[in-house]
């Protein structure tokens, strides 16, 4: 997963807001069990999903600020926890618990790209908990022309992280057993949309199982052999 520290998101930020999603390994451990957050299309696979088509009522208006990338698209930085807090395809859980990890810092990240083929960059923003920076949301946004930003996807569900990759989206969902720890879960599910008739749509979908007899840091680096030749 793009932005991940080894298997997992977590990166041991400072305790604060959304504490009831999870609060170490011994919450990590019942990930799978969680149920789903709120009642959106679903197109199955893992967590709910909502893959548009875009519908037509804004999400926010904002105050953003433009920059021009060398592509010459235009890139509007939002603010992205108004965004969240302000678009009623949130789960209301999301929006209650989204409150700053320290001062006024968010758990929330935001990254700018090509996603839909609009005039303005989208924005896909993902949602975390603040001690373990587990993933619980991840929201793509498109710009309309009259300043506001329409969500078009959302997906809600317990260590999910969503990227722009060439175009797509991919949104990786880590898959924990009983006792998995946060910084090391059994795998991961990597799924990939591209956007075609005014909604995403599921392009790949990749499954990977971890080794669990890696990462307890114990192991040493055997010497380097030399190369042989015929």
């Amino acid at each position: 997963m793009r932005g991940l520290t080894g298997r997992s998101r977590a990166t041991g930020r400072g305790g604060g807001g959304l504490t009831g999603w999870a609060a170490g390994s011994t919450a990590m451990a019942g990930l799978a069990a969680f149920g789903l957050l709120t009642v959106s299309c679903s197109t199955g696979g893992t967590g709910t999903r909502d893959e548009g088509p875009a519908g037509t009522q804004p999400v926010a208006q904002v105050t953003p600020s433009a920059t021009t990338p060398p592509t010459g698209k235009s890139v509007q930085r939002v603010d992205a926890v108004q965004l969240v807090k302000q678009d009623p395809k949130v789960s209301e859980r999301v929006r209650t618990d989204l409150k700053p990890c320290t001062g006024d810092e968010y758990p929330v990240d935001a990254s700018y790209g090509t996603l839909t083929g609009g005039a303005s960059a989208d924005v896909v923003v993902n949602v975390m908990t603040c001690g373990d920076s587990v993933g619980v949301g991840t929201y793509v946004y498109r710009a309309r022309s009259n300043g506001t930003y329409q969500n078009v996807f959302t997906t809600e569900q317990p260590a999910v992280y969503g990227t722009i990759d060439r175009g797509d989206l991919v949104v990786t969902t880590q898959v924990y057993e009983k006792k998995d720890a946060v910084a090391y879960p059994s795998g991961d599910e990597v799924v990939t949309y591209r956007w075609a008739g005014n909604r995403f749509n599921e392009h790949d979908r990749v499954h990977n199982d971890f080794n669990r007899a890696v990462g307890n840091g114990e192991a040493e680096f055997p010497e380097p052999a030399e190369p042989t030749t015929n």
